[in-house]
C-alpha cells in the first residue's frame, strides 16, 4: 500500500514556514515595574535623567583639584569630605583636597581621585608619588545613560539588570506586551492523570506537565484543558473551547495523536478546523510534528501538535515551538546559544535530518567536552533529568567520532 506521507521538512524550513505564521500579540497593558520580570517590553524606554545624576567617585580616596600640579611627589591638604548622599560643599583650593567616598558626587573644583591605598596620610594632609590622569577614578554624569537616550528597547525581554536600569531612570511602570495565551491538552485512550489510578495498559500523562513547566519558563499564561480521548468529536470539542472567548489561546500545544495510526486524529480535525502546513520533520527524536492554524467561528490560534514519546515533546519544543511562542510574545528574537565542546562519545548519524541527543557536558582544564548518555530512547524521559545538555547535530551532519568538535544546547537556564 502506498503511503500518503510527505518528504520529511528539514529543521530550517519548518523554523522558516512557522515564522510566516506568527502574528505577535499586539494588547499593551501597563504594570507595576516590580511585576516586569520576563515581561515584553511593548514601548522604547527613554531616559529622561542622566545615570548618575552627577560626576562621581569611582573610587574610595581623595578627590583632587583641577589645577594641582602634576609633579609627584604631591602633598595637599585635607579641606573637607563628601559621602554617598552627603557632598562637600565650598571651594577646594590648588593646594588642598577632600576625602571622598565610592559614589560621593565629586566637588566643583575637582576632577581626579587618587585611591587612597596610594596616599600616605600625615595628619590633615595626604602625600602621593604617583602621577594622576585628569578624569581619573570619575565616573562622569550620564555615563551610564544619558537624557533622551535609548534605556531600553521595544520587545526586549525583561532581565533582573533592565528593572534596574528602568529604576535608575524613575519608570515606577512599564507599558508590556500582554502575556501570549497557550493551552495545552495531551491525547489519548491510555492517558491518566497524575492523581488517577492506573487500570491495564494506562500510563501517566507525563507530558503535559513537562509542556506546563517549559510554557512557564517561558514566562507564558499557560491553561491547562487536560487529557482528551481518541476521539475526533471530543478533540474538536477542546479545540473549540481553546478557540473560544473562555480560554482565547493565541496558539495551542498538544501531544500525542500525530502519527500515522488509527487512533491519531489530531491532523484530521486540524485539516477539517484550519489549515495543515506540515505534519512530519526530519528530525530525531521529534519526526511527527504537526503544524498549522485552526480557525473556528470563535477564534483562530497556531497549532503545534507535538509527539508522543516524552523525550520527542522536549526536543521539539526546544527546536521550534520556543522561538515561535517568543515571537508571538512581542519579543525580539533570542537563539539559543550553542557551546563548543569535544565529543567523548562515538556517536552513529545519518545524513539528511537533524538529530539531537542527550549528553553530559563538563568543563575540564582543556575545554568543554561532552558524552552521550546511556539511554537515548525517545520514551526515556529519565535521561533529560540525567542530562544537562543536547548535542545538536544538524541535517548535514554525518557520524560522529570521539574526539570531533560538535555543538551542544546547555539545559542551564533552557530548561
Amino acid at each position: 500500500m502506498k503511503s500518503d506521507a510527505p518528504v520529511p521538512l528539514p529543521l530550517a524550513e519548518a523554523r522558516r514556514r512557522i515564522t510566516a505564521a506568527i502574528r505577535p500579540v499586539s494588547d499593551i497593558e501597563r504594570i507595576p515595574l516590580i511585576d516586569a520580570l520576563d515581561r515584553v517590553l511593548a514601548e522604547d524606554l527613554v531616559s529622561t535623567v542622566d545615570v548618575p545624576a552627577h560626576d562621581n567617585s569611582a573610587m574610595d580616596g581623595y578627590a583632587l583639584p583641577r589645577d594641582r600640579s602634576a609633579v609627584a611627589p604631591t602633598t595637599l591638604r585635607i579641606v573637607g569630605e563628601a559621602r554617598a548622599g552627603r557632598p562637600h560643599v565650598g571651594p577646594v583650593p590648588a593646594d588642598a583636597c577632600v576625602r571622598i567616598m565610592t559614589g560621593a558626587v565629586m566637588p566643583a573644583d575637582c576632577d581626579a581621585v587618587v585611591a587612597q591605598e596610594e596616599v600616605v596620610i600625615d595628619g590633615e594632609r595626604i602625600r602621593y608619588a604617583s602621577t594622576i590622569r585628569p578624569g581619573q577614578h570619575r565616573r562622569l554624569a550620564g555615563e551610564d545613560i544619558a537624557a533622551g537616550s535609548l534605556a531600553l528597547r521595544r520587545g526586549r525581554r525583561l532581565v533582573p539588570s533592565d528593572l534596574g536600569i528602568a529604576a535608575s531612570i524613575g519608570s515606577a511602570e512599564l507599558a508590556v506586551f500582554r502575556r501570549p495565551r497557550v493551552a495545552v491538552f495531551s491525547t489519548g485512550n491510555e492517558l491518566r492523570d497524575v492523581d488517577e489510578a492506573l487500570d491495564v495498559g494506562a500510563i501517566r500523562d507525563a507530558n503535559r506537565h513537562t509542556v506546563l513547566g517549559m510554557l512557564r519558563r517561558l514566562g507564558v499564561e499557560a491553561i491547562d484543558l487536560g487529557i482528551v480521548r481518541d476521539d475526533p468529536l471530543a478533540l474538536a470539542a477542546v479545540l473549540t473551547r481553546a478557540c473560544s472567548n473562555e480560554v482565547r489561546a493565541d496558539a495551542i500545544v498538544t501531544s500525542g495523536g500525530v502519527s500515522v495510526g488509527d487512533a491519531d486524529h489530531t491532523r484530521a480535525v486540524m485539516a477539517r478546523m484550519g489549515a495543515i502546513d506540515f505534519w512530519t520533520l526530519a528530525v530525531k527524536p521529534g519526526r511527527p510534528m504537526a503544524f498549522g492554524r485552526v480557525t473556528t467561528d470563535r477564534g483562530s490560534a497556531l497549532l503545534f501538535g507535538l509527539p508522543g514519546n516524552p523525550v520527542a515533546v522536549m526536543v521539539v519544543f526546544y527546536a521550534l515551538v520556543r522561538d515561535a511562542l517568543i515571537a508571538i510574545s512581542g519579543a525580539t528574537a533570542e537563539p539559543l546559544v550553542a557551546v563548543r565542546a569535544v565529543c567523548d562519545s562515538a556517536i552513529g548519524k545519518a545524513i539528511g535530518r537533524a538529530e539531537f541527543v542527550r549528553g553530559v557536558l563538563t568543563d575540564r582544564v582543556d575545554g568543554w567536552h561532552v558524552r552521550a548518555t546511556q539511554a537515548q530512547g525517545s520514551g526515556v524521559l529519565r535521561s533529560m533529568s540525567e542530562a544537562n545538555g543536547l548535542i545538536v547535530l544538524d541535517h548535514q551532519h554525518g557520524p560522529v567520532a570521539a574526539g570531533d568538535p560538535v555543538d551542544v544546547w546547555p539545559f542551564h537556564g533552557l530548561i
